[in-house]
């Protein structure tokens, strides 16, 4: 993991703390929500103000998400928001942190310039000892105040104004002055700059979870679904119709195209899908190669060629599907039949623009994970969980390709692999602005391969 580290690729954005009064801030949030403090003078936090070096030292990486559930935060400035989520439990957290902020910038501004901000995202759920009640969480609502209660003490400095300016003989209320004359003390001029936090309550549809070893839950879709990561029968009973672990390929594969989430690389507007097909299958040969000790070179496109004449008739099915689509883009040759029984199947889709995007190409990763740069892009956790076990030569490659393709320009990459993205309404706008259209698509006619609804189990 180190290689990842130095890289950028692994604790990267993450913001410094380093001087003392930053520090104590911090341990007033930590102490307030937790009892704990720190005894570091210096370290780095994540979005929601988790630091891998405070984790160590507590001996407890969920120090601010105990069970795993209504996650905890602290912000000590609004340059969190660049930061990613570290140890995530749900796909939609730092999401959530990252529109709270930016809703409330200039208000978390002001505050941060004095104070920490503690807070926490806030469910109704508060254990989760059944997968089912993973089904209860509907609403995430944001709670969040200084450490000195400065906007709970704003709201009631504003209520006091209120009083004073509405009711009769208000002006001989000794009392009444008083208090708002303590509470501006603290809080300032609540007229002129008012302390308070909107945008707090943001619906939790469709998203993924660690727990119970990962679960995809698709609720707000025409044909609802549960997706799990091991064994279904493990779940025990939920409440949804129907649901499907990564060995159920063709009832993935039907779901998605129901539910119009997923598109063909090869037909997708806007996309270099020679270049995209092609890449998807030098991963695979570095991740062949390497399993069987040969040579790749520098991993130069003309070292993985002469790697994948090496391997000839042990190069997987994931590569030799998609070798005949990429015949197919390039020179028209005959359409591969490629149903969802085949390995390949998923590494030739991405999900469509719309507003669970990034969850739909989470779930694509899942089900294609030798395509390591999709795999890093959309599933942190599980490219650094299969990251450890891969062979010496692979990692350095994919740390190297990483470091040198992708991090120079990140949302150029995203664009190419997968589209632009989405509007509030779950639309792709093109460089134009105009939302991608494809009336008539045949391929919107009989879905990504036409072979699917043929296909029974």
């Amino acid at each position: 993991m180190k290689r990842l580290i130095e890289n950028g690729l692994m604790f990267g954005n993450l913001v410094p703390v380093e001087s003392p009064a930053l520090v104590e801030r911090y341990n007033r949030a930590l102490k307030a929500l937790t009892g704990k403090e720190t005894k570091l003078a210096d370290f780095h936090i994540d979005i929601s103000g988790y630091s891998p070096e405070i984790g160590d030292e507590l001996g407890d990486h969920l120090y601010l998400n105990h069970n795993g559930c209504n996650r905890q935060f602290i912000l000590l400035t609004t340059d969190q928001k660049h930061s990613p989520l570290l140890n995530a439990k749900f796909s939609t957290s730092r999401g959530i942190l990252t529109r709270f902020i930016g809703e409330n910038e200039a208000q978390l501004f002001t505050l941060t310039a004095r104070d920490a901000v503690a807070g926490e995202l806030e469910n109704t759920v508060y254990e989760l000892s059944t997968p089912a009640k993973l089904f209860d969480i509907r609403r995430i609502t944001v709670v969040a105040d200084t450490t000195g209660n400065h906007v709970a003490e704003g709201e009631k400095l504003s209520g006091l104004i209120e009083r004073f300016r509405t009711e009769e003989d208000a002006w001989w209320d000794d009392v009444l002055i008083a208090d708002m004359i303590t509470l501006a003390e603290k809080t300032g001029d609540v007229v002129r700059n008012p302390i308070t936090l909107r945008a707090t309550s943001f619906d939790q549809g469709n998203y993924w979870t660690s727990h119970f070893g990962g679960l995809y839950l698709f609720r707000d879709v025409t044909h609802p679904a549960a997706i799990s990561v091991g064994p279904k029968e493990a779940l025990g009973p939920l409440p949804v119709r129907y649901v499907f672990d990564l060995n159920d390929r063709n009832q993935i594969a039907k779901f998605l195209e129901l539910n119009d989430l997923a598109e063909p690389i090869a037909n997708a507007p806007g996309a270099d899908a020679a270049a995209i097909l092609r890449q998807k299958m030098d991963f695979i040969v570095v991740a062949a190669a390497a399993e069987l000790g040969l040579d790749i070179g520098h991993g130069s496109r003309r070292d993985l060629r002469q790697a994948a004449a090496a391997l000839g008739a042990r190069l997987p099915d994931e590569f030799q599907g998609l070798a005949a689509l990429l015949r197919w883009v390039e020179t028209g040759g005959p359409w591969p039949r490629i149903t969802s029984a085949h390995p390949a199947y998923f590494y030739t889709l991405r999900a469509k623009p719309h507003a669970d995007r990034d969850l739909v190409n989470m779930l694509l990763s899942e089900l294609s994970p030798l395509d390591v740069r999709q795999l890093f892009i959309c599933h942190k956790e599980l490219f650094y969980h299969l990251y450890r076990d891969w062979p010496e030569p692979k990692k350095a490659f994919v740390a190297d390709y990483l470091e040198r393709e992708y991090q120079i320009d990140k949302a150029g990459a995203r664009n190419a692999i997968f589209g632009p993205e989405p509007d509030m309404e779950g639309q792709a706008t093109g460089s134009s602005g105009w939302p991608w259209r494809r009336d008539g698509d045949i391929v919107d006619i009989v879905g990504p391969w036409g072979a699917v609804r043929k296909e029974r189990r």
